[in-house]
């Protein structure tokens, strides 16, 4: 849900769509919120050993970096500082 709640504004993008329609995706995957699939592919969500996973996953693909976007579901304002905390701990 949280996934979902990050990806809306994105999928009212034509160049995101765009983009994910190049990539493979079909509009059902960007319907409704984005399919399972199109959540899978563009998250690296759960505990921190399947979010390094993910994260390794990209690397292995050929990434040379990857960039990360917290979705934590605060809106308080602030700065999610304890999560990039744990985040950053992958790399101990």
């Amino acid at each position: 849900a949280l996934a979902r709640d990050a990806l809306a504004m994105y999928l009212t993008l034509p160049n995101y769509t765009d983009n994910f329609l190049r990539h493979g995706f079909t509009e059902a995957d960007l319907a409704e919120g984005g399919s399972d699939r199109l959540i899978d592919a563009v998250f690296a969500w759960g505990d921190e050993d399947r979010v390094r996973d993910r994260i390794d996953t990209f690397h292995q693909a050929g990434g040379d970096h990857v960039a990360l976007q917290l979705v934590t579901g605060t809106h308080s304002g602030r700065l999610p500082r304890e999560e990039w905390r744990r985040v950053a701990a992958l790399w101990g």
